[in-house]
């Protein structure tokens, strides 16, 4: 296994389509198997095959602290809801985060490295990384469809990261006291 080159926003490859794997060889799993040193190595969340050079429908994610690795062949979104603005990065992008509107869940259907198909739904950060992922392979980055970019050293980027912190404890601690309350009546 090996680390690859995360290609950057100024290369090409980026805006291509990418082709549909259609077998498994050696060389798919090598790629995989890659990916997620490449992606782990990087500490990202996603990694798309297009950013190492790659021309095929394949993408790994993984979120923070969880221990799923999702391995995403021929990945399609086939359903959505609902909407989320949230600030996103890339590993193909150094320097600037955007402001970029997703839905809030996402249903995929994709292959897993075996072929055998199978269905993710995602919320939150997930469905955002999911999305992300699959517009890689059609050749779209999150610039594209970011609304406001931000420098990440200026200062109004270390407010908005500030702001969503506090959101997210804010939802965390009125998550646990529901949980506590239910239990309580329970």
């Amino acid at each position: 296994m090996a680390i690859r080159n995360v290609l950057l926003d100024s290369d090409d490859i980026l805006r291509k389509i990418s082709k549909p794997v259609e077998k498994i060889t050696p060389t798919i799993l090598t790629l995989l198997d890659d990916m997620l040193d490449t992606l782990e190595s990087a500490e990202g969340v996603g990694l798309a095959a297009p950013q190492v050079g790659i021309l095929r429908r394949i993408a790994v994610v993984r979120l923070p602290d969880e221990d799923i690795l999702y391995e995403l062949i021929n990945p399609e979104i086939i359903e959505t809801d609902g909407e989320q603005e949230k600030l996103e990065g890339c590993l193909s992008v150094n320097g600037i985060a955007g402001l970029v509107r997703r839905p809030v869940r996402v249903k995929v259907r994709a292959l897993n490295r075996r072929l055998e198909p199978y269905e993710i739904e995602a919320k939150g950060l997930l469905a955002i990384a999911l999305a992300h992922e699959i517009d890689h392979l059609d050749g779209v980055l999150y610039t594209d469809r970011a609304h406001k970019i931000m420098d990440t050293s200026s200062q109004e980027y270390k407010d908005y990261v500030a702001k969503e912190e506090r959101e997210e404890d804010a939802e965390k601690r009125a998550k646990r006291r529901a949980m506590r309350a239910k239990r309580r009546v329970g």
